[in-house]
């Protein structure tokens, strides 16, 4: 079925329809938003519905499909986590409800009690968990490279931190680095972890920023630059948009660990216990790797083994 538009997000049934569950959400839409210091599981038993912040323009974890609908691979984890969270009240049916949000206000939104779970992917810091928390991880999220797939053997050794595969003789991996081009996006972590290690290595390669992500793509495909460095996720999604995606390649390493986890409410373990069950089921399941692929492209071991690792037993 698909989800009816409603004037503060959009909601779907999980169950059959039910009066009681449709009169508890409107009148609570009409009240306002449930106070963050109430449990999260008795919020959504007294109101019939669970719901969800997501980010418009997260591609691949959340975005709009451009009919209003909430797309991803976040969104499809968070969808499965309603099933669970009925599942544990014993509901004969639970009302869906999406809400857009933003970067600025997702934590605010979540700490004020006007959704209860952010479906995109954070970065789990220090700082954000003064007002929120997290679930286990749901992407192994770091620095990354870009590189065209006909790039050097030799370089892309010296990147995955393997010895050099001929003689080396030919060229030292300092060598090797020295004689490339980097690229990177202005401004964000991923130049400034670049820039720190070409100066712990004494290392003099040319760096060329750019504006963004897709022009640092344009950059290697076109030989301007022979490696891009960023975020994964990022780079995973500007690798599915170029029409030239099929001439790149993402190498396995990460330089940084940096994961992702859905953002949950503080101080809640009843709830956050329910997610977690939730996407530790899922990882093991026979369908996640499919759910995976759909997004991300075939998972190569590394990631095969964080999700392993990230699932929880029971």
């Amino acid at each position: 079925m698909q989800p009816a538009k409603v004037s503060v997000g959009h909601r779907y049934r999980i169950g059959a329809p039910g009066l009681v569950a449709a009169v508890a959400a409107t009148c609570l839409t009409l009240l306002g938003a449930v106070p963050a210091s109430a449990a999260t599981l008795d919020q959504i038993r007294d109101s019939g519905k669970i719901i969800f912040g997501y980010h418009p323009d997260a591609r691949p974890f959340s975005f709009d499909d451009g009919s209003g609908t909430p797309i991803g691979f976040s969104v499809t984890l968070c969808e499965k986590v309603a099933e669970e969270v009925k599942t544990e009240l014993g509901l004969g049916e639970l009302v869906l409800e999406w809400v857009p949000i933003t970067l600025e206000n997702r934590l605010a939104s979540l700490e004020q009690g006007k959704v209860n779970l952010v479906c995109s992917a954070d970065t789990v810091t220090l700082q954000k968990r003064e007002g929120v928390s997290f679930s286990i991880p749901i992407y192994p999220a770091g620095i990354a490279a870009m590189l065209r797939s006909d790039a050097p053997k030799a370089l892309q050794d010296v990147l995955l931190g393997r010895p050099p595969s001929g003689p080396i003789w030919r060229a030292s991996p300092a060598q090797i680095l020295e004689a490339k081009t980097f690229s990177v996006t202005s401004g964000t972590l991923a130049e400034s972890w670049l820039m720190d290690r070409l100066n712990d290595f004494q290392l003099s390669a040319k760096v060329v920023p750019v504006k963004n992500y897709e022009d640092g793509t344009l950059q290697v495909l076109e030989g301007a630059a022979d490696v891009f460095f960023g975020e994964r996720p990022i780079l995973v999604e500007a690798a599915a948009k170029s029409e030239s995606g099929s001439d790149l390649i993402l190498l396995e390493r990460l330089f940084t660990s940096e994961p992702m986890a859905l953002t949950v409410p503080k101080n809640d373990d009843d709830f956050r216990l329910v997610v977690d069950r939730s996407l530790s089921r899922q990882f093991s399941s026979k369908e996640f790797r499919d759910l995976y692929s759909k997004w991300f492209g075939a998972p190569d071991e590394a990631a095969l083994t964080f999700f392993r690792q990230s699932a929880l037993p029971e």
